[in-house]
């Protein structure tokens, strides 16, 4: 049985010294709330960063008292990986439909824009055993619906070893084909030629240049992202490959951060979830914590920069403490889904 533990490595340090003048207009950001228990656990391989004392304008936001779990504008944050596995399958599982069920793979007129898709579920452990328990649950039954034949879906992983034990684990998957990334130039073409869709499961960024080419042979046919190896805030320093990874559209993801007082702190996290297979419509809202529930306090666009929620949770800070101490920003899920003590 796969471990009920989701975090991640990857964590971002911030130092805060004022608002930055980038902060974005805050009138359209909305604070909705959603029932959420104290978490129990905290982050772990955290760094905090200084805020000195500061008055700053508040940050402006329209309250409204509709529960998020009855509300169109954002779904539920998760609260175990069980959650999050379920609700990552079913936003990546409806945004597949369309593109499977499309008889039109090439334009006649116009060359198609090919599908791709990307979803972040932070894990603690992601060792072969793990990661691969973690993709038969995932993809061992995702509810993708199609006329005709079953949908052939093809997994690239890293290395040998995932490879192997994924082998393992989905034996009694007959649709599913397992390929390691370093050895697809020997695999025969017409293992990649027959699947519908091909998933990276954690791809390292030392072979984002592979799976590129690999991607590009695939056309017209959609990709999935999962659970890149790389941090957001890395993708910057991809030179020519920083577009490829930006054409990605993200239909599950979040980034867990704590806010730390003098005698408190505040968890929240960025999420994004995208429903009903409408990647455009869905935002990316940050939620912190009040009291025993989640609010969300801004939303996004486009995936918001370290920056942009630093200056976010530095005017709300202020606003209920102007003695707030430090921020912290972990790539992970709220703490109390960490499994961590």
């Amino acid at each position: 049985m796969a471990s009920s533990c989701l975090h991640t490595t990857h964590f971002h340090s911030i130092q805060i010294s004022k608002p930055s003048s980038c902060l974005p207009p805050h009138s359209n950001t909305q604070i909705t709330s959603i029932p959420f228990p104290t978490p129990h656990n905290l982050y772990n391989h955290c760094h905090s960063s200084r805020i000195p004392p500061s008055p700053t304008v508040p940050l402006k936001a329209t309250s409204t008292s509709t529960s998020i779990h009855s509300s169109l504008s954002s779904p539920n944050p998760p609260i175990s990986k069980e959650e999050a596995v379920l609700q990552a399958k079913t936003s990546l599982s409806t945004t597949l439909e369309k593109p499977l069920n499309n008889p039109k793979l090439i334009g006649k007129f116009k060359k198609l824009k090919q599908p791709k898709f990307r979803v972040e579920i932070p894990v603690i452990d992601d060792s072969p055993d793990s990661l691969s328990q973690l993709a038969l649950d995932f993809f061992g039954d995702i509810p993708i619906k199609r006329k005709g034949s079953p949908i052939k879906t093809l997994i690239l992983w890293p290395d040998a070893s995932l490879k192997e034990s994924a082998t393992v684990a989905f034996q009694s998957h007959s649709t599913i084909e397992h390929i390691d990334i370093p050895s697809v130039a020997k695999t025969d073409p017409r293992i990649l030629n027959s699947a519908d869709v091909a998933i990276f499961l954690a791809p390292e960024s030392s072979q984002l240049a592979l799976v590129k080419r690999v991607i590009d042979a695939f056309y017209p046919k959609p990709v999935v992202l999962f659970n890149p190896k790389w941090a957001f805030e890395e993708e910057s320093n991809f030179g020519d490959l920083s577009g490829f990874v930006g054409s990605f559209d993200v239909v599950y993801s979040f980034m867990g951060l704590e806010v730390r007082g003098i005698l408190s702190k505040r968890k929240g996290m960025i999420f994004k979830c995208v429903r009903d297979g409408v990647v455009s419509g869905e935002r990316w809202n940050v939620f912190v914590e009040e009291g025993e529930e989640l609010k969300v306090v801004s939303s996004f666009k486009a995936r918001p920069t370290i920056g942009e929620v630093e200056n976010v949770l530095y005017n709300l800070m202020a606003i209920n403490s102007p003695i707030t101490k430090s921020v912290k920003f972990i790539r992970g899920l709220v703490s109390n889904v960490t499994g961590k003590e």
